[in-house]
């Protein structure tokens, strides 16, 4: 199993495996054929006041994992972890996002969090 993040801009590969959009809007100027995204499970997505909040520059990015993790345990959000835990298990997956600094985005806190 390997877990990758990726912009959702970026062209497909053959290694992504599943493709996973973990952004809560679609992309803006991107084809729904052409991302080949597998699935897009919205309950993962940060709340909006927390993304307002990060990008805002009220805290730091350690801050906003923090958060965010918590925002996953609990009810539809940790339903749509545990599905992709479940994908991960069965193979390579690619965690897609629209940011512009994806390592530092809430699909590298998710990745973190499938990887443990």
């Amino acid at each position: 199993m390997s877990v990758r993040v990726r912009r959702v801009y970026d062209p497909p590969e053959r290694r992504d495996g599943a493709r996973v959009l973990v952004d809560r809007l679609w992309p803006r100027g991107l084809a729904k054929a052409a991302a080949r995204v597998d699935e897009w499970p919205k309950a993962l997505t940060p709340s909006t006041e927390l993304r307002r909040w990060y990008h805002a520059g009220e805290g730091s990015y350690e801050e906003f994992a923090g958060r965010y993790e918590a925002e996953l345990a609990d009810g539809e959000a940790a339903e749509a972890l545990d599905r992709l835990r479940e994908l991960a298990r069965a193979g390579d997956v690619t965690l897609l996002t629209a940011s512009k600094t994806p390592e530092r985005s809430h699909a590298a806190v998710l990745a973190r969090l499938l990887e443990a």
